[in-house]
């Protein structure tokens, strides 16, 4: 009862000529609460996601995180749309808890790298609700109502937008990948990206506050609520229909690569501690010989696998050629590697590179990719140059240089073309559509999630990644140091993943797989995403725009009527 007086009281501010003279005291349990409300709605996003991975609670949570916040505009419900968000990226992000390193001997390096990333991405929820909690919820018309429910949807896409690109960008956990086990859903992605996923669940979230709203605020008129979800699920039967119209599609292929994935499960504290080297080396021979007693035209290892540069050690590059020439088999690896750096810097200096390489079956290495997108704090120290006492944050001594293009791997006999992406590139779409030319028959994915122990990053960054093979309609394999290795197929289903002998994703092993290819002289159709990009996530930005300056030159015009001074 007493939140039903709490929103008709926002429903009389609204409409005073309607519901007549209301006090404005906020003394009310839901008033105390709102805080404790923003903390669920942050903690049942974050419970969206794997681990946890009840995905239908992706579609509840935007519409808590806004109602804890009715009735509040400025600073307050960007307070509350904090509080929400950073609960959420707090739980959903806790694994950075698990990286074995400590600052300086003291144990607050990762809990103080954990608070500050989710201190920092939690700035766009509570941005969101700012922006959208003082309008439209509570608007005359259904039609005002139905226009600031798609303009919440569309400002959600384009924070994520925003946050995959600032700062190198961190798209973690973008909330349609919290449906990537919902196969028919997701196949929109091959039109709009991940973002249109994204939007869909904010919309309906959206559209089931305002029908709850309307239950509260007309009680006597019993279907009122349903002009107000009528839209949206018309709009996600339609998704589902595309989606399961997309599946019954799928051809057999006429062409398969028999591909043995390795995943070595080397503990990060191994990984720095060079005395081992030889020895973790060793375990990757060993298990590469196991894969290997069945015919393998590609064996994959992973990012960190190998402990050295593989083409300059004069250790593991002899045992690197031997084991392909023994077995006949092409090879993609994960290495350090350096090179000189251009002109003008001096001939004597050289830069380092975080790359995957492709070696032929008589040990040739013939192709090499740079990553591109380094992760800061880990592969580079921004503004070092400048502060360099930054650099006593962070567990690397220097820094990579990074990559400026893509580079398809050609195999022959069998003939495939793949294009690597390395560590979390996978989560970002454009880097994904870059890699993916018209005739690449995969997508490969080398990654060292050992950082995190055996905690959820390892599923996320998966549930992310599958993504990219629907938005591009190509399989996705993925080799990780420890977890998740597998494959997806073209439209996002994980096909095959890796289980130890304890059944978990975490421990040493290997998986061998056959990857559909393109018949010999096919060129691959492609997707609408393929061919336009982030269109969809231009046009949710570009939407936004307008309607923000739509509102900004509303108010001024209310604040300053024609003929008075400003």
């Amino acid at each position: 009862m007493r939140l039903s007086r709490h929103l008709r009281s926002l429903a009389f501010r609204r409409f005073p000529g309607k519901l007549g003279a209301v006090r404005t005291s906020w003394a009310s349990p839901f008033k105390r609460s709102r805080y404790l409300a923003a903390v669920l709605a942050g903690a049942l996003l974050a419970a969206s996601f794997p681990n946890i991975g009840l995905a239908g609670l992706a579609w509840i949570a935007p519409a808590l995180m806004l109602a804890a916040a009715l009735g509040k505009s400025g600073a307050e419900s960007f307070r509350i749309g904090y509080v929400a968000g950073l609960a959420y990226y707090l739980a959903s992000l806790c694994w950075l808890l698990l990286i074995p390193y400590r600052w300086h001997s003291i144990p607050l390096g990762p809990g103080a790298g954990w608070f500050s990333l989710s201190a920092y991405v939690a700035l766009y929820p509570a941005t969101w609700v700012w922006l959208l909690c003082p309008v439209g919820v509570l608007a005359r018309s259904w039609t005002q109502r139905t226009l600031w429910a798609i303009y919440g949807a569309a400002l959600w896409v384009a924070l994520e937008m925003l946050v995959g690109r600032l700062f190198t960008g961190f798209p973690w956990n973008p909330l349609g990948a919290s449906q990537y086990q919902m196969v028919p859903l997701i196949q929109i992605a091959s039109v709009t990206g991940i973002y249109g996923v994204s939007f869909l669940i904010v919309w309906v979230s959206l559209s089931l506050l305002s029908a709850g709203l309307m239950i509260v605020l007309r009680p006597t008129a019993r279907s009122a609520w349903v002009s107000e979800i009528i839209l949206p699920a018309l709009v996600v039967g339609l998704v589902f229909n595309f989606g399961y119209r997309q599946l019954a599609r799928e051809a057999v292929p006429d062409r398969t690569l028999n591909v043995a994935l390795i995943q070595p499960s080397i503990p990060q504290t191994l990984i720095w501690d060079t005395s081992r080297d030889m020895e973790r080396f060793r375990e990757l021979i060993r298990l590469s010989e196991q894969a290997l007693t069945n015919r393998t035209d590609l064996l994959i290892w992973p990012e960190a696998a190998v402990p050295s540069y593989a083409r300059w050690d004069t250790n593991l590059y002899p045992a690197i050629t031997n084991l392909v020439r023994q077995h006949r088999v092409w090879l993609i690896l994960g290495s350090d590697d350096l090179g000189r750096a251009a002109p003008p810097a001096p001939p004597d200096k050289y830069e380092f590179y975080n790359a995957a390489f492709l070696v032929r079956p008589d040990g040739e290495f013939v192709s090499r990719y740079i990553k591109r997108n380094l992760v800061v704090f880990g592969e580079y120290i921004p503004l070092v140059r400048w502060l360099p006492f930054v650099k006593w944050f962070t567990p690397i001594e220097g820094g990579f240089t990074s990559g400026d293009h893509p580079e398809p791997f050609v195999l022959s006999r069998p003939d495939a073309r793949t294009s690597p992406l390395i560590c979390f590139e996978d989560i970002f779409p454009h880097l994904g559509r870059e890699a993916s030319d018209d005739d690449i028959d995969f997508l490969v994915n080398l990654t060292n999630n050992g950082w995190f122990g055996e905690g959820a990053a390892q599923w996320q960054h998966a549930a992310a990644a599958v993504f990219r093979a629907v938005e591009n309609g190509l399989p996705l394999v993925r080799c990780s140091n420890n977890g998740v290795t597998g494959w997806a197929d073209a439209h996002g289903r994980l096909r095959q993943v890796f289980r130890d002998d304890h059944g978990t994703i975490y421990g040493p092993g290997y998986l061998t797989a056959q990857i559909p290819l393109l018949s010999l002289g096919e060129k691959r159709v492609p997707t609408y995403y393929h061919e336009h990009g982030d269109r969809f996530g231009w046009a949710c930005v570009g939407f936004v725009g307008i309607m923000l300056t739509t509102r900004i030159l509303r108010h001024r015009r209310t604040a300053h009527p024609a003929g008075k001074p400003a």
